[in-house]
Order: structure tokens, then sequence, then C-alpha cells
């Protein structure tokens, strides 16, 4: 396995551990209060370090495999199941914890969706599809409006502790869902390109 492939299964492999930090432990009657006090407090912070390595990983596969000629179609396979197994279970994990709201997640899982059967069809014409640049910029501004709202409580800090009598809370917020907003409405405007250039492998299959 090269290296760019490599890179995308570690981008995998750390999930588990952005979402660990992210949700406290409620297992039937069983809440460690201690490590969940600690979640509550310092988790999202550090599962958004975790996370930028992981976008890290992202940007490094590409530009590695780009650059030694290792692109290959099981890595654009695992880097966009990387993608999107990293990206759907953080943002699962904010409605978990009433950050956002669940019908902005469903609209872009939906879309994933649908890319995923675009794909599906492809594959059986034996096209294997590469994510288009409208497409990585969705993903870019996804992976920004995440960073930042797993940084709000890192910001909430540090201005109370340089203006303590400032509220600086609801604009830290607002700043956080304007970047979510802006995520959601480039994943619509990909998925409606994505659809409308490959419309035709359904119709040559209808």
């Amino acid at each position: 396995m090269n290296t760019p492939n490599k890179l995308s299964l570690l981008r995998i492999i750390l999930v588990p551990f952005v979402l660990l930090f992210m949700l406290p432990i409620h297992i039937f009657s069983f809440e460690p209060t201690g490590w969940n006090t600690f979640i509550g407090t310092w988790g999202r912070i550090i599962a958004g370090g975790i996370f930028v390595i992981a976008s890290l990983t992202d940007m490094a596969d590409g530009k590695i495999a780009r650059k030694y000629n290792l692109i290959t179609n099981l890595g654009k396979f695992l880097d966009s199941l990387a993608d999107k197994m990293l990206v759907i279970s953080v943002l699962i994990a904010l409605v978990d914890i009433d950050r956002i709201s669940s019908v902005f997640v469903i609209i872009i899982v939906i879309r994933e969706f649908m890319v995923t059967g675009i794909r599906l069809v492809a594959s059986e014409k034996g096209v294997v599809m590469a994510a288009a640049m409208i497409g990585k910029i969705k993903t870019t501004t996804q992976m920004i409006a995440i960073i930042y709202l797993l940084f709000e409580p890192l910001f909430v800090m540090i201005f109370e502790k340089i203006l303590p009598s400032v509220s600086a809370g609801p604009a830290i917020y607002m700043v956080g869902d304007i970047a979510f907003l802006i995520s959601v409405i480039m994943t619509i405007i990909s998925g409606m390109d994505y659809l409308i250039k490959n419309i035709h492998y359904f119709k040559e299959n209808a």
C-alpha cells in the first residue's frame, strides 16, 4: 500500500479518537463523572486538535499522490471514504451535543448518499469518479466550519481571559453558525452540480 493510501487509512483510524473526546460517556447507568466533566470542559478542544491532524492528512495524501504519480482507484475510494467518515461522524456528534441542527446534517448526509449512488452506477461502466473541484471546495468549507465549531470553547476561554467584562460567547457562536451555514450551502451546490453533470448515467440505464 502506498503512502497516500496509508494516510487515508490513518484518517479513518483517527475518527473514533475524535469522537471519544467529543461525547460524554453514557452506557446505561454508567457515567464516569470525572471523565465527562473533563470532556465538557476540554473535550471539544482536544477533538479539534485531532481533527486538524486528520484534515492535514487529507491535504497531504492528495499532494503526494499527484507529485509521485501514485493516484490509484483504491486511493480515490479511500480518500473519499475517509472524508465522509470523518465529516459525517463529527457532525452527528455536534448534533448530539446540541451545537448544530440535525436538519443541516441530514442535508449533508443525503448529498453524500446521492453522490455515492451516482458513483456506483458509474462504476458499473468501469468509471471510477474522483472528486470534482467544487466537491473539494465543499469539503474545505466543511473542514473549516467543523474546526471552528470544535475550537469554540477555546475561543470563549481566551476572550474571557482577555476581556472578562465582555460576553463574547454569542458573537463567537454566531461566527460558527455562519461558517457552518456556508458549508451547507456549498454542499447543496456541489450536490446539484454533481447530479446535473452525471445524470446521464441514470438515463443510459433507464
